[in-house]
């Protein structure tokens, strides 16, 4: 019988159920223990019997056959809560499933035992909210594995589960991948269906998960990716992520390394150790380095945050003011200064900066096959906040969290954050982006770090 959760990567466990090194009951049953021993607050709910269920007639023969899983609490799972991380929602179930999660586990195989904590709405990159508390980074008790997939990175980096999922609206991937030494790709706009039945919004958010590897992020997104008839905006099916895994030819691709992308500020200590993996990265795929691309970008900030904002006031609908103490700070604090704000201007506004940045972005890519950057401004904070605004002692303001990581959610493209090292033992992510459709190129060049500067798969 396991003692403790499979500490490699899920690919290494589907091969270990296969050869009957342990089965998928007694990973479900290790985990399930270790959950309950977990001091990181990862998960804020479990779905036990039915995962008991699934263990036992899995099918290990499926891509992530018998592998438990986390499920964001943004995600929705029939008769599972509904809440957006929100008090005000606590009692909501869900009556419908995500198409990912349909076929990360019927597809794929894989066991979903139950969500992982998120931030309220999604909307800030610390997962910390009135209705489940904090939670830790498995790195370091009392910081941040950062948002709003939080939850499911504490989990992944923590030794609890092998995978996770995870959206990406402004960097809800890449952040806590980031924070905790894991693999987050934020694919291509419309790679994964999102819904039935979620909002299109501002176009931004995509469906991912939080990972150790790289090829368990390709086998993902070889299992989940594709057209679906809810989502009309969702792209075609594109097969062989894993299969092809190395086989670009990178030599000789220009890149641009850029610390204030975005007009974003970085951490020295954060910035040194990204400038040299990046150097390494270059030396061993044969990039070709730019330093006089102008890679500048219009502000889109405020405008962002107020479209945001008035999307989670419509769906507070008339509970909004009285459900105010039921929020958490960052999310009633933003509400209540931007209900009055958003109109016909201020949506013109965001379109008009929107179609700026698209084209700012369309000509940097007209340059640089690649923008290496940051994931974070600095190493995960404090794990009950508030957002910093200075960073390795450079004043940046609290809107510096999250500026490295959104041009790519409003342009579309797609972006990894890859670890690359350690500031004062906690976690250093790099993140690269590349032009739309991509990600095999972006799978490449995480796959030539790993193979080179191979990464703890989970916190000790």
């Amino acid at each position: 019988m396991a003692d403790a959760p499979w500490r490699g990567d899920a690919v290494s466990l589907v091969e270990a159920f296969r050869s009957g090194e342990r089965s998928p009951l007694e990973e479900l049953n290790a985990t399930f223990a270790a959950i309950d021993a977990s001091n990181l607050n990862a998960f804020c709910y479990l779905d036990r019997e039915a995962a008991v269920r699934d263990a036992k007639n899995a099918e290990i023969s499926l891509p992530f056959g018998g592998v438990p899983i986390g499920i964001k609490e943004l995600d929705l799972v029939a008769g599972w809560p509904d809440t957006e991380a929100c008090m005000v929602f606590k009692d909501r179930i869900a009556k419908t499933t995500d198409t990912q999660v349909n076929r990360i586990c019927r597809i794929g195989g894989a066991v979903r035992i139950g969500q992982t904590n998120a931030s309220e709405f999604g909307g800030v990159n610390l997962t910390r909210t009135v209705l489940h508390g904090a939670t830790h980074n498995p790195w370091k008790h009392g910081r941040t594995p950062g948002g709003s997939s939080g939850g499911s990175a504490a989990a992944v980096a923590g030794g609890l589960v092998t995978l996770a999922t995870g959206g990406d609206g402004g960097g809800s991937i890449r952040i806590p991948a980031g924070f905790t030494g894991l693999v987050g790709l934020k694919a291509t706009f419309g790679r994964v269906p999102r819904g039935p039945g979620a909002s299109n919004g501002n176009l931004t958010t995509v469906i991912g998960c939080l990972a150790r590897s790289v090829r368990d992020t390709a086998r993902w997104f070889d299992v989940v990716n594709g057209h679906e008839a809810h989502d009309p905006l969702s792209l075609r099916r594109t097969s062989g992520w894993e299969t092809r895994l190395g086989a670009i030819d990178t030599k000789g691709l220009r890149v641009a390394v850029v610390s204030n992308f975005g007009g974003g500020v970085v951490s020295p200590a954060m910035w040194q150790v990204i400038e040299q993996a990046a150097e390494n990265l270059i030396k061993i795929a044969g990039l070709q380095r730019q330093d006089s691309v102008d890679v500048s970008l219009p502000r889109l900030g405020a405008a962002w945050s107020i479209t945001g904002m008035a999307a989670i006031q419509f769906q507070l609908g008339n509970q909004w003011p009285a459900c105010a103490d039921q929020l958490t700070p960052e999310i009633r604090f933003g509400v209540s200064r931007t209900e009055n704000l958003y109109g016909v201007e201020a949506r013109g506004k965001f379109e008009q900066r929107r179609i700026e940045l698209n084209n700012r972005m369309a000509q940097i890519f007209s340059e640089v096959d690649l923008v290496i950057t940051a994931s974070n401004p600095d190493v995960a904070f404090n794990a009950e906040g508030p957002l910093p605004d200075t960073f390795g002692g450079v004043v940046g303001g609290a809107g510096n969290n999250g500026v490295l990581t959104f041009p790519a959610n409003i342009y579309g493209n797609p972006g990894i954050s890859v670890p690359v090292g350690f500031v004062d033992g906690l976690p250093v992510g790099m993140q690269i982006m590349a032009r739309h459709f991509e990600e095999p190129l972006l799978l490449d060049l995480a796959l030539a770090i790993e193979r080179t500067n191979p990464w703890p798969l989970i916190a000790p």
